[in-house]
């Protein structure tokens, strides 16, 4: 009996699968489907499968010795964060995300959860995120600090706040527990944070500080005693990719 077809056959099936086991790795990573956390890059924290409020998730940790110390740290953004090594620069980035306070969270914790975009192989990178908590707070001036820009390492929130008071922050009615679905669109200078599909923008800002050249991965950043989950990480890129 002459086995040559069957071989032929079982080889083709074989090449087949391969093939599409790569497509399917490359559209994940290009965010066409939920990702698992094999395919995130991982800066100080971990990262594992888990459920939040019924629903398929990735939580999302940094140790409890990183958390900052506000008797002796100059509290200021960190690059903490799981992160995509996608070539981003241009495009719309949407994800649900949900923060909670650890226990024992000191009293500046504020369920810190963001987007960290175009992160560059120097580690560099510009990121809007949410403080929860000052949402939730009977405080005019925390409350409108409830959204953050920043961008890695030379202008953390706490530069930005005394060079240009109220530029890079914002309110939105957002809360610890609970998902909130982001859209961030991102073209050249500028940047429009968009919370749980409103159709306008909570947060503007229009000179984007690593410039518009700036490209690179894609993440979800938290900061001190945060427990993060997040779902539905999509992104979608405009212009070409070098």
């Amino acid at each position: 009996m002459n086995n040559r077809p069957i071989r032929r056959s079982l080889a083709l099936v074989i090449a087949t699968l391969v093939i599409v086991s790569l497509a399917a790795c490359a559209a994940a990573i290009a965010g066409g489907t939920d990702h698992a956390a094999r395919d995130f890059r991982l800066s100080g924290v971990s990262l594992r499968a888990d459920r939040y409020r019924g629903s398929a998730a990735l939580r999302l940790e940094m140790p409890r010795e990183a958390w900052q110390d506000a008797a002796r740290d100059r509290l200021s953004d960190r690059n903490f964060m799981a992160w995509l090594p996608v070539d981003f620069g241009d495009g719309t980035i949407e994800v649900d995300v949900a923060s909670d306070l650890a226990p024992g969270a000191p009293s500046f914790a504020r369920g810190f959860v963001g987007l960290a975009f175009r992160i560059d192989a120097a580690g560099r990178f510009e990121t809007i995120y949410l403080r929860p908590t000052n949402a939730m707070a009977d405080d005019q001036v925390r409350r409108n600090r409830s959204i953050q820009y920043a961008a890695y390492p030379d202008y953390r929130f706490d530069t930005l706040r005394v060079s240009d008071p109220g530029r890079y922050e914002s309110y939105a009615p957002i809360a610890t527990g609970r998902w909130i679905h982001l859209k961030l669109v991102v073209a050249g200078t500028r940047a429009k944070l968009f919370v749980d599909r409103s159709p306008e923008p909570a947060l503007i800002v229009t000179d984007l500080k690593l410039g518009a050249g700036q490209r690179g991965g894609v993440g979800v950043w938290l900061e001190s005693a945060s427990v993060v989950h997040f779902r539905h990480l999509q992104i979608t890129r405009t212009g070409a990719a070098r």
